[in-house]
């Protein structure tokens, strides 16, 4: 009876995985690739695929030794729909080093809702960032490599070509009422995460759900 109870016990934990923690990402850079450019800020916002917000995560950052500003993207900043992002960019600076590792053990303590998955938009450019700073500053990045993109995941799930969809074409349903896209990183982290679950739910045949759970 005891063997029997652990082998049902084993086969049950295997056929349950734990559930994904989508943690929505944007970075707020001077340039536009890491090393040679710096991350100015950076936000993370955790959501439950039932579109509870269980965490946020934001820090501004000093610029990296040795790295310099790109003058086209310094010009994009300057312009002034823009310079009132890039001034709060500015406020409460912190090392890279203090930012990372305080990020780490943000994540792994996120982990009690579940395994996190970093979603940007264009994960290749938030993703790139925030992975080559762990890995500069820490020497590894606590979620591996597990990102998703979201306009990768959105042609998908409308079964349309990469450059056949964009935020313009996404359904109305799958965008939030109230949710501003300023370029201050937390703002747009949790705009993201919102049409993130809510194109999720579509794609699982789930119902939708109008409004996120402020639940942090």
């Amino acid at each position: 009876m005891v063997a029997s109870g652990l082998v049902e016990e084993v086969l049950v934990s295997v056929q349950a995985p734990l559930p994904e923690l989508y943690v929505s990402v944007d970075i707020e850079a001077d340039g536009p690739c890491p090393g040679l450019f710096s991350m100015l800020s950076f936000a993370m916002a955790a959501f439950t695929i039932e579109k509870q917000l269980v965490g946020t995560f934001t820090r501004n950052l000093f610029p990296l030794e040795g790295a310099r500003s790109d003058e086209r993207t310094m010009t994009w900043w300057s312009t002034p729909q823009n310079i009132e992002a890039y001034r709060k960019s500015r406020e409460s600076q912190v090392q890279p080093r203090a930012a990372m590792s305080e990020c780490r053990d943000w994540l792994n303590a996120m982990k009690r809702f579940g395994r996190p998955i970093l979603c940007g938009a264009p994960s290749g450019f938030d993703f790139t960032f925030v992975y080559y700073y762990f890995q500069r500053e820490l020497g590894e990045s606590p979620v591996g490599f597990a990102s998703l993109d979201l306009r990768s995941y959105a042609a998908a799930v409308l079964k349309r070509q990469y450059r056949q969809v964009g935020k313009n074409s996404f359904p109305p349903e799958w965008i939030d009422d109230g949710l501003p896209h300023t370029h201050v990183a937390l703002d747009d982290a949790i705009e993201q995460g919102c049409i993130l679950i809510n194109m999720l739910r579509t794609n699982l045949g789930l119902p939708a759900i109008p409004a996120h759970l402020d639940s942090r």
